[in-house]
């Protein structure tokens, strides 16, 4: 059973849930002489505490992806530092399929050497006859960090909100894929930084695995990223940094455009795979969409302010959105979605009509 897995949680809440019920049971029935009595109630109450405990660590854990499997919880996921340990090339992967419609896989990618958990859902037009030679595009959903794939279910509302767009005729069927953008719990701002090479991870590993297990449209045009927070920062500077791999990326409510700190220490490392570099050097038409609010002091409007005049002499297609209220959490990005969606659904190329 997966340890970022809905089931696993809902089985440690029935648990949880039932060692209360027996603590009510039996506090008064407990035979024996007053301090064996005393020993079990101690023992009913220390269990209904360790079972509570443990659903909400797994609660977090699947919100901001500590540990990815069990593997990584237990120390033999190899993805501490460089990676010399070989695992199974992306074409051998294997889906395991959700309640939601989600399938999810942990691979290992054999260009970039890391390994991490990937999901995937497809539209409903990908299982129609009449489209069953139909490529899709694809659109890969970036979380932030601290954040997990699982975090575009439990916070964000996925797959749902998007069907609700799919219905209402806002966006296009998608493939929708989302990677984990820090494997092993490191952060390089999606770059690529001594032995650890997440840039590659997501723009040849992941975009690989899809390919082999999905009918994915091959051109770049088809391909594109929705990112928040962090994965906003890493929306905007994919397409520029892999013209050849994406075509478009929306990054809300975006971390630094000019780097971040934080996550790449060597300031010409983090200048030459930041956004607002990356913007003033490329010759690739991509599209890009950007979006914050006006109260949201982590992404506040100077940031694409900033890069939107980097921007100005370069072929990129820039679009802005700037909402009057909102804070740096789902609220904001599950309102920017129809916008966010609707936009790509105008840049991708592939795939049924809308």
């Amino acid at each position: 059973m997966s340890l970022t897995g809905t089931a696993f949680l809902a089985l440690l809440l029935a648990v949880t849930a039932l060692t209360v019920l027996a603590t009510l049971l039996f506090w008064a029935r407990i035979p024996g002489p007053g301090p064996v009595r005393w020993l079990g109630r101690v023992l009913l109450i220390g269990l209904c505490q360790l079972t509570a405990i443990c659903a909400v660590a797994v609660w977090i854990n699947s919100s901001y992806g500590l540990y990815a499997s069990w593997d990584d919880l237990l120390g033999r996921s190899g993805d501490t530092g460089p990676v010399s340990m070989p695992g199974p090339p992306a074409q051998r992967a294997r889906f395991i399929r959700g309640d939601n419609g989600m399938r999810e896989t942990y691979f290992h990618g054999s260009r970039s050497g890391l390994s991490g958990q990937v999901m995937v859902w497809t539209p409903p037009e990908y299982d129609e006859p009449r489209y069953r030679r139909t490529a899709f595009p694809v659109v890969m959903l970036l979380h932030g960090v601290p954040g997990s794939p699982q975090s575009w279910m439990e916070q964000g509302r996925m797959p749902g909100a998007y069907e609700r767009l799919l219905r209402d005729g806002t966006t296009r069927p998608f493939i929708l894929a989302a990677p984990i953008i820090n494997p092993g719990g490191v952060d390089t701002d999606c770059s690529d930084v001594d032995g650890r090479k997440v840039a590659t991870w997501l723009a040849a590993d992941v975009p690989e695995l899809l390919r082999s297990h999905f009918r994915t449209a091959p051109e770049p045009k088809s391909w594109g990223l929705l990112g928040i927070s962090t994965g906003g920062l890493c929306a905007a500077k994919l397409p520029l940094q892999y013209p050849k791999v994406f075509g478009a990326g929306a990054g809300l409510d975006p971390d630094p455009l000019n780097g971040d700190r934080g996550a790449v220490n060597d300031p010409v490392l983090r200048e030459r795979n930041s956004p607002t570099w990356l913007v003033g050097h490329t010759k690739a038409g991509a599209g890009l969409f950007l979006a914050t609010s006006r109260q949201d002091r982590v992404s506040p409007p100077s940031y694409i302010e900033d890069f939107q005049r980097a921007a100005a002499a370069s072929p990129v297609q820039l679009k802005t959105m700037l909402l009057p209220s909102g804070g740096h959490n789902y609220g904001t990005w599950i309102t920017l979605y129809p916008a966010a969606f609707g936009w790509l659904g105008e840049q991708l190329t592939g795939g049924p009509p809308r």
